[in-house]
């Protein structure tokens, strides 16, 4: 494992990663195509004609001016603990199964954590904390996500963030977050046919993924369910994972499937975990409920 970390961080050259330069686990190429624009972003989520090729239009993305100058800042000058390392220093794309049955959603990547790593929730105090409870309960192959190519992998599961670039002081605007959201709906749509459980990682994350489960395709109810720690709704799933349409609220899916289960959970940041707001407790038994309802 540690040869793999080194190989992620370590190797010479420069931050941000240039694509399709040999970091692990880079999806894109030279030549994948870049957004510069919510049009871009919306053309390009529409078109991508594989999961594979839409993560690695995501993990190229310049739609944002604010979040490409800031990412990109921060892979330049480094935390003084980090001088030593690369910095990815570009979105970070979908991560995990490619067939999942479990959905977890994020907010975005930390500008030294995701930013630095280049995987979701990886290299930080709140990556540790989700990590751990992933692997307590069945959903991740180690106890801890160091950064790419460690030999980390979710088992049913697949981990996105709502925006994919870090954003200044962790807030990233209204503007910026509809600008991202086609990545989001896209990404739903290829893995919808196999999905049964999906948890929101704190509020914004519960906030942005009902319109984007409404434009994959999904009935959804309304009002929109209040977020709250282990708050649930059920949903039906499209059939066919990208096919629009659904049953009624409450109904059966696609040949009696049983309806999808959305979860709250309050965000594992440093200030919830030191405060208490939530515990490994609290982690671990809305984890073992999606994964129970995810018959995993």
């Amino acid at each position: 494992m540690v040869d793999s970390v080194t190989a992620a961080t370590d190797l010479p050259g420069p931050s941000p990663v240039p694509p399709g330069t040999g970091w692990p686990e880079d999806p894109a190429t030279a030549a994948t195509p870049v957004a510069d624009g919510p049009a871009a972003v919306r053309g390009l989520a529409a078109t991508a004609g594989t999961l594979a090729e839409l993560v690695a239009r995501q993990s190229v993305c310049r739609a944002c001016p604010r979040l490409v100058a800031w990412r990109e800042e921060v892979a330049v000058t480094k935390r003084r603990s980090f001088q030593h390392e690369r910095y990815w220093g570009r979105p970070i794309p979908g991560w995990g199964s490619e067939q999942p049955r479990v959905l977890i959603v994020g907010l975005a990547p930390a500008a030294h954590g995701g930013n630095r790593t280049g995987r979701v929730f990886t290299g930080d105090r709140s990556g540790d904390v989700l990590y751990a409870s992933l692997w307590r309960t069945g959903l991740a192959a180690q106890p801890t996500s160091v950064a790419a190519g460690d030999g980390q992998r979710l088992l049913g599961a697949r981990m996105v963030a709502a925006v994919r670039c870090a954003p200044p002081q962790n807030k990233p605007s209204v503007a910026e977050r509809d600008t991202c959201a086609p990545w989001l709906a896209a990404e739903l749509g290829f893995v919808a046919g196999g999905l049964r459980s999906i948890v929101c990682l704190g509020h914004f994350a519960w906030q942005a993924i009902w319109p984007q489960l409404a434009a994959a395709g999904f009935a959804v109810p309304r009002p929109r369910p209040a977020f709250g720690h282990g708050a649930e709704a059920l949903i039906t799933r499209p059939a066919g994972g990208r096919a629009a349409g659904g049953t009624p609220p409450g109904g059966t899916g696609p040949a009696g499937e049983a309806p999808v289960l959305v979860i709250g959970c309050y965000h594992p940041s440093q200030q919830n975990t030191f405060t208490g707001r939530v515990t490994d407790a609290m982690l671990d038994d809305v984890f073992a409920r999606a994964r129970l309802h995810a018959g995993l």
